[in-house]
């Protein structure tokens, strides 16, 4: 069984790409890994840790209900989300990685940088990329 692994954040673009990342696996017949990347690492209030946890959970019932096996991962470890999500498709020898995108200014892409550039370029596998 092959491993679909895809980047979730709780707007438009990552709902997207849950549902997409969904399907994909379904048709592959693959688990699906679900990376819900903060960057935070250690400055995390109480608040936003149990929000986090209540949209993992969130996740959880909907892939279940789903009936794709899955796994939901939440992690605040200081790393940028690119790092995290191409960290678990390697360990998991994913087949395919899905990101949601958004449209930024050039110069927002410049001053902060870009994940999906990143997710794009270094990715072990095939990237999918979807729009909300």
């Amino acid at each position: 069984m092959g491993t679909v692994v895809v980047g979730y954040v709780s707007t438009a673009e990552g709902e997207a790409a849950l549902e997409r990342a969904v399907a994909e696996a379904q048709l592959r017949g693959a688990t699906l890994v679900v990376v819900s990347s903060h960057r935070g690492g250690g400055g995390e209030d109480d608040d936003e840790e149990r929000r986090a946890e209540a949209r993992a959970e969130s996740v959880r019932r909907r892939l279940e209900e789903a009936g794709v096996p899955s796994e939901v991962h939440t992690l605040v470890r200081g790393f940028e989300p690119a790092e995290d999500l191409i960290a678990l498709a390697e360990a998991n020898h994913a087949e395919l990685i899905v990101i949601g995108l958004r449209r930024r200014s050039p110069v927002g892409k410049l001053i902060l940088g870009s994940n999906a550039q990143r997710v794009l370029l270094d990715a072990p596998c095939p990237v999918l990329t979807v729009k909300a």
